[in-house]
């Protein structure tokens, strides 16, 4: 216990020299320009890397727990499944080129510490379905490949009230795990086989050697097959409004406002309870994000204050008239509506 303890605090400690590094000089209000200016001035590769191995580092110290009994290894479950919440979030920054300071950089942590070990897809193809599908077109039917994926779930205009509930727990439905498994088997074998079936093997292999079994099934397979994708969907369920969104033309700050969420801007315990697990490196300020792509994570909560509210303020995820789940409830009934 105490040895798993001392590794997930090596790799918190590790974590922290990325953040400090890009918090030193940071303005407390700033403009754009001069934020982005700042994150030019700091950008590196080393920070970021030692960042990804802070990552990784955590997830060995789960394992180590996982081995120390039954409650250790559900705890470890959850524990592993957040830290490849982590994994995606910071690999998303790569894709859009502003986690470390070179495109080549970039490009091989994304692969080399998410992408081959996750069994995510190509880092270049996600670049294209994110940065040049996706965020031009938020929230626009038939083109943003976002949008689509939750149509493919369930989530269109006269569904009922427990078809949303189901929805909304997708991976964890046959349904969804099925679709989980068949993205994971194109990832491995249509996507450079050798290399990202290698990179899982090496995965499940350090597992076992750190864990044992229970470190594989509670450290690997049930956070990677149910627990992360939940999570995951979860962040994709909160980022815009989907399905009623306020169509604009302007600023790209202004149009962002119509169509993005900004979950728990009332609630700074839920805030930062999200920030720690399930909405990480600034996907809780996916508004700010979507107005400026080009801005790391360490600076979306000094830009939003520059910003004007976003189109809806959620206070919650499932629970209350203004949550999340509400919404969408209500702007797929009202589409049908006659």
């Amino acid at each position: 216990m105490l040895l798993a303890l001392s590794v997930l605090a090596l790799g918190v400690a590790l974590r922290q020299v990325d953040r400090a590094w890009f918090a030193t000089g940071r303005p407390r209000t700033a403009s754009a320009g001069q934020l982005l200016a700042h994150q030019r001035s700091r950008a590196n590769d080393t920070t970021p890397t030692l960042l990804l191995i802070g990552q990784w580092t955590q997830i060995a110290g789960w394992w180590l727990l996982a081995a120390e009994g039954p409650l250790g290894a559900l705890i470890a479950a959850f524990g592993v499944a957040v830290q490849f919440r982590h994994l995606q979030e910071v690999s998303h920054f790569a894709v859009h080129g502003i986690l470390a300071r070179t495109s080549r950089a970039n490009h091989a942590l994304a692969e080399t510490f998410v992408h081959h070990p996750m069994a995510l897809g190509p880092a270049r193809i996600r670049r294209i379905r994110h940065v040049r599908e996706h965020h031009p077109n938020a929230t626009v039917t038939g083109v943003d490949p976002n949008l689509t994926e939750l149509e493919q779930a369930g989530l269109r205009p006269g569904i009922r009230t427990g078809r949303l509930v189901l929805a909304l727990l997708h991976p964890l439905t046959v349904a969804g795990m099925r679709t989980t498994v068949r993205t994971l088997r194109g990832n491995l074998l249509d996507h450079g086989a050798v290399s990202r079936v290698g990179a899982v093997v090496a995965l499940l292999v350090a597992a076992h050697l750190t864990g044992g079994w229970q470190a594989v099934v509670f450290g690997v397979l049930v956070p990677r097959l149910l627990l992360y994708p939940q999570l995951a969907w979860f962040s994709l369920f909160v980022e815009h409004t989907w399905f009623d969104p306020d169509p604009r033309s302007g600023p790209p700050a202004w149009t962002e406002a119509g169509r993005c969420l900004r979950l728990y801007p009332r609630n700074p315990a839920l805030a930062l309870l999200a920030l720690g697990t399930w909405l990480p490196y600034g996907d809780l300020y996916h508004y700010a994000h979507s107005a400026h792509p080009g801005m790391r994570w360490n600076y979306l909560r000094t830009f939003e204050r520059t910003l004007d509210q976003p189109h809806f303020l959620p206070d919650g995820l499932v629970l209350g008239s203004t949550s999340v789940l509400h919404r969408h409830r209500y702007a797929l009934a009202r589409a049908v509506s006659p």
